[in-house]
């Protein structure tokens, strides 16, 4: 007879015990879970990928917001600490108040060192009101490394070129502006007031945020004779009287009040001189390039990238970031293209890049400064071609396209209204202006207009990237492709090498040859004793410059894009050849046979 067994049934303390337990241990489990989501990203189980953007971030950004200096520093920080074999940060030098200008080199540290690489450099906000160039800049920098173990394209750029990303050329023209009251379109600079009417007072402070909202919004005033009607389709608005109609108001410009006690209302403007007119290129004193100060790098600034540019001659493409308007803008920006027309091959360069930019960008348009704008004279762009040979762009963020991805509808109001749903307008409220008497003050915020909104800033960011990417992946790209070995007897042997260029852009520019800012490729040999080495010129009919002076290293002024050149020497010895090439602005490449 089997013993009957004994079930263990739990009395309802015990029931309830155990739940407890079950309860506490799966709330456990869930903190755990959480914990290490904070730490190393959100569980992939959470979501589902979407096309073209990191999939497990390892630092997380919100990119639909602008970021003070301060976070601007702890965006870096955190990028650095994350990706350390990717990343590093260092300082260009102090700005005019003593901040750090931020530079972020970003490569592939193990696969190379980033001097030896194609540099590709972005900068932004040299424009106290144009913030959104930093996020642009930033963005990148945090695409690169969240991306580089998940895109082949991102890895390779990453293995072959270095990114030299400032975020903001101008971080306390920044400050000034996010901080202080201002308008959308000024300051330009920011650090300190000019006597633009010469009457040896200044308005410091330029503005006056006379009703309190951090902006610089419109006065106006009531007057039956006025120039202004309220806008029957939005009554915020104001619109011009027509012939027949009844006038409301005139407009008295931007709020402020007299600082200085000349009598005059806003005359005194802070930063009235322009950072991109201080560059030492082709630069005209204030009375032909207004917004031009003393003398060409007045700016600690500026010759803080100055200083850095030249310390880093192998930066052969540069993106600057700007706004608005969109536009991919290139050089010159002289007058008549100044002295320094591009060559042929230059423009083709630029305009086959920036075509592809306007596909990628919708609503940018290719243009050039001079021809298609305006003069500028003592520019960054033209500096940067000028005086190191880089391909250069200066994108103008920001178009009116994007409000209803529609060319023929850009109504700011109407969007503001449907989209922003009047969160950036300050209705109008009276004021008793010390010297107008009884005014209204309202109107748009100073973070619409010329900066995008939250939700169009991130679209916009990666767009902008996917072009600098473009461009940086249309930097040289050298390779050996071949060694043959030719046995003539008598213990000589004929070696031709074949050095190739695989992407668009020329290891020097015209103006890099013209002016011989960078020596020339050198393409050496080692396995033997060098008699003679010389370029073929013509292979097929076997036309040759021999190389008198040093034949083992063959200087090659220039290998063009999309080509290639042959180079043979005749060794003594030998019966194994490595062949390098080295670029300051192509890189190094090298094959053994």
């Amino acid at each position: 007879m089997k013993s009957q067994e004994t079930k263990y049934r739990p009395t309802p303390v015990q029931r309830t015990g155990s739940t407890i337990f079950n309860l506490g241990r799966s709330l456990l489990v869930s903190l755990l879970v959480a914990v290490t989501a904070t730490l190393t990203g959100q569980e992939n189980s959470n979501f589902f990928k979407a096309a073209g953007t990191p999939a497990n971030t390892k630092v997380s950004i919100s990119w639909n917001r602008y970021n003070t200096y301060d976070g601007i520093m702890d965006i870096c920080q955190r990028l650095t600490k994350a990706y350390p074999d990717l990343i590093k940060m260092e300082s260009a030098g102090k700005s005019f108040q003593g901040r750090d200008i931020i530079v972020l080199t970003v490569t592939n540290f193990n696969n190379g060192k980033p001097e030896n690489k194609p540099g590709y450099y972005i900068d932004g906000n040299i424009h106290s009101n144009e913030i959104q160039g930093t996020e642009m800049a930033l963005y990148a920098a945090w695409y690169l490394t969240e991306m580089f173990d998940e895109n082949d394209f991102i890895r390779e750029l990453m293995d072959d070129r270095v990114f030299y990303i400032l975020p903001t050329i101008n971080p306390d023209a920044r400050e000034d502006y996010i901080h202080n009251p201002n308008t959308a379109s000024s300051p330009r600079s920011g650090l300190a007031p000019r006597d633009d009417d010469r009457d040896g007072l200044f308005d410091e402070d330029g503005f006056e945020d006379i009703n309190g909202d951090g902006s610089i919004t419109t006065m106006r005033r009531k007057n039956p004779n006025g120039r202004y009607r309220t806008d029957p389709a939005d009554p915020r608005q104001m619109i011009p009287v027509q012939e027949g109609e009844q006038g409301e108001y005139d407009i008295l410009g931007m709020e402020g009040i007299d600082n200085d006690g000349d009598g005059l209302v806003n005359e005194d403007r802070q930063g009235s001189y322009d950072p991109n007119r201080d560059w030492g290129y082709s630069w005209q004193p204030n009375y032909i390039q207004g917004g031009a100060d003393k003398y060409p790098f007045t700016f600690p600034e500026n010759r803080s990238v100055r200083d850095f540019a030249l310390n880093h001659p192998n930066i052969a493409g540069v993106q600057s970031y700007h706004n608005s308007g969109g536009m991919i803008l290139r050089g010159p920006s002289m007058e008549g293209g100044g002295s320094e027309v591009y060559t042929r091959e230059d423009d083709n360069v630029l305009n086959t890049i920036g075509k592809v930019g306007e596909k990628l960008i919708p609503g940018y348009r290719l243009l050039v400064i001079w021809k298609d704008l305006y003069t500028v004279y003592g520019g960054e762009l033209d500096w940067w071609y000028g005086a190191t040979g880089a391909y250069t762009y200066s994108n103008e963020l920001w178009a009116g396209f994007l409000m209803f991805n529609d060319p023929q509808n850009n109504n700011r109001n109407e969007f503001e209204k449907l989209l922003l749903h009047g969160d950036t307008f300050t209705p109008w409220k009276e004021f008793d202006h010390p010297v107008y008497g009884k005014v209204e003050i309202g109107g748009y915020k100073k973070n619409f207009g010329r900066i995008h909104p939250g939700f169009l800033l991130e679209s916009d960011a990666h767009r902008n990237t996917a072009f600098a990417l473009y461009h940086a992946s249309q930097l040289p790209k050298l390779a050996v492709r071949d060694i043959e070995i030719k046995n003539l007897g008598g213990g000589l042997n004929e070696v031709t090498a074949t050095v190739t260029n695989s992407r668009i852009t020329p290891t020097h520019s015209g103006q890099n040859l013209k002016y011989r800012i960078d020596p020339p490729n050198y393409i050496s040999i080692e396995g033997g004793e060098v008699i003679t080495g010389m370029i073929v010129e013509d292979r097929w009919m076997n036309v040759t410059e021999e190389q008198k002076r040093n034949p083992a290293t063959i200087e090659a002024d220039n290998i063009p894009g999309n080509s290639e050149v042959t180079v043979r020497w005749i060794v003594k010895g030998g019966n194994k050849y490595t062949v390098k090439v080295k670029s300051v602005k192509g890189g190094v490449a090298e094959l053994t046979k």
